[in-house]
Order: structure tokens, then sequence, then C-alpha cells
């Protein structure tokens, strides 16, 4: 006779922890099976170096967060990222702007002296 509890499987035993998490009942999967789980999300594995009171604070940011710090970290990249190639594209598309504004402006002349 089974004399173990069991926890009902719903949606917010999974959430909460109380399913999943168990250290017993857990192992870590193979390089090939990380692999194919990284593939299938497109992420990439990489190495860097950053400054210790800036790990620190990701740290204690992500505590208060209730997240771990490297999530944090990705989040804030992927944020970054997004932002800065805005910025970019709107530098750009100014300066497209401005030689298109500058070539009209030849063309106007151009066509003033033609004229007169």
């Amino acid at each position: 006779m089974n004399t173990q509890a069991t926890i009902k499987g719903t949606t917010e035993a999974w959430e909460s922890g109380e399913l999943g998490e168990s250290l017993d009942h857990s192992k870590v999967a193979s390089p090939e099976l990380t692999a194919e789980i990284d593939a299938a999300i497109g992420m990439q594995m990489i190495s860097i170096r950053l400054p210790k009171s800036v790990i620190e604070d990701f740290k204690v940011i992500a505590k208060i967060e209730g997240i771990g710090y490297q999530p944090l970290m990705r989040t804030a990249l992927i944020r970054f990222a997004e932002c800065e190639a805005k910025r970019v594209m709107r530098v750009y598309a100014a300066s497209v702007e401005t030689e298109r504004r500058k070539k009209e402006q030849k063309d106007v002349l151009v066509v003033e002296r033609k004229a007169a």
C-alpha cells in the first residue's frame, strides 16, 4: 500500500512550485537535450566578463523582482538591444531625410537658375 501523500496535478501546483521543483525527482538534462531545447527557443550560450558590482546589482534587483539574476540580465539585454536598434534606425531615417531635403533644395536651385 502506498502511504505517500499526493498532490493534485493542477496548473496552480506547477506554477507555485509544489510540483516540478523537487531535487529528489530531478536530473540534469543531457547535452544533446539541452542543445535541442536551446535551438528550439532560439537561445545560444555565451560567456561574458562583467564587473562584480554589476552582477551583485542584478542579483539584488532579481531578488526583489522574484526572478533569477540571469533571466533578468537576459531581459535587460533584450530590452537594450530593441531600444538601441530603434534609436539607430531613427538616426538613420533622419539622416536619409536630411539628404533627401538637401537634394531637393539643390534641384530647386538648378531649376531656378535655368529659368532665370
